[in-house]
């Protein structure tokens, strides 16, 4: 019996240690023998899919965040539905608005046609993401790779792990501190609004009947809600987008911060960070220190694409990525 107790404990000791080291085994030119163009391949890809529409390197920053908060960076967010089996891709914060699909799709066709069955969609995602952050901000850094890609994606599982709009600077301090990212690492994250779009649905709320006091958010500045309001008539069948940097749409920059300065935050989770005192210091840091910020948002990214992920012999690589092989 004794024997039985130390072999179930040694085996759960095996699998806690392998899941603990999964995030260091990840290593910087993982690819550097068995596919040494990879990382290549993927930047020409993204390069001139941003080049032809900035909003790609938006939706791609976006995806690798909406893929690593949801099971760990494992290419969940990629897998199409099948007949009883409705994915990640038709949760309502990634259907209609969440775009970059056929950037990865097209880097993932030319690594295969070299390297078959060695790179994996999860570490697409993530080199995709930082030559998006070059792309329109000119930020750098290395991406450890080696990521294997899941076979599960579940269409309701979004809802419990990514934050809303609606959230205020406590909810969001709570909700990446279960994906083990720190308070400033959020308030970092977050700069990430400076490119990108929103519907109108997200933010239509602090437009219209904010409440009874205030017909408008009183946190919104009058002539951006102004300008929200031609884009985003009374809530209707329809539901417009907006830029959630209506300045400078497409360059990812510390703006986002200055604009939370001056009660031009589109979203409720964007102006809180300036409003709360548990973050309102970061913010401020934020907006007058870019190249910090930079340097900061370089790191958290390298940091968020860790989350809970596969390694070794754990999941697979798959041939496509929309599909388990």
């Amino acid at each position: 019996m004794r024997s039985a107790k130390l072999s179930t404990l040694f085996i759960l000791y095996i699998f806690t240690v392998s899941t603990l080291a999964s995030a260091s085994d990840l290593k910087v030119g993982y690819y550097h023998s068995s596919c040494p163009n990879a990382e290549s391949i993927v930047r020409k890809a993204v390069s001139k899919a941003v080049s032809r529409n900035p909003g790609l390197g938006a939706g791609i920053i976006r995806m690798h965040f909406h893929d690593c908060f949801v099971r760990g960076c494992d290419a969940s967010i990629l897998l199409d539905p099948t007949p009883g089996n409705p994915t990640e891709k038709e949760h309502p914060a990634n259907n209609p608005s969440l775009r970059g699909y056929e950037v990865i799709d097209e880097a993932k066709i030319d690594l295969e046609s070299i390297c078959p069955e060695t790179v994996s969609c999860s570490d697409i995602i993530a080199f995709a993401a930082r030559d998006s952050a070059f792309k329109l901000g000119g930020i750098r850094y290395s991406v450890p790779s080696g990521r294997r890609d899941g076979r599960v994606s579940i269409k309701d599982e979004p809802t419990a792990n990514l934050p809303p709009s609606t959230f205020n600077a406590g909810e969001l301090e709570e909700n990446f501190a279960k994906k083990g990212l720190s308070l400033d690492e959020m308030v970092t994250l977050s700069g990430a609004h400076s490119i990108g779009r929103s519907h109108c649905s997200s933010f239509s709320d602090r437009l219209y009947s904010f409440n009874s006091t205030h017909p408008q958010d009183p946190t919104m500045d009058p002539k951006l809600a102004q300008q929200l309001m031609k884009r985003c008539p009374r809530p209707s069948t329809t539901d417009p987008i907006a830029p959630l940097d209506i300045d400078t749409p497409n360059r990812l920059d510390n703006k986002y911060y200055l604009n939370l300065k001056n009660k031009r935050g589109v979203l409720t989770s964007d102006q809180t960070l300036w409003n709360s005192p548990s973050t309102a210091r970061m913010a401020r840091s934020n907006a007058i220190h870019g190249a910090n910020w930079a340097h900061k948002f370089a790191d958290a990214m390298v940091k968020m694409g860790s989350i809970e992920v596969m390694t070794g012999i754990q999941g697979e690589i798959r041939k496509n990525c929309r599909v388990v092989n």
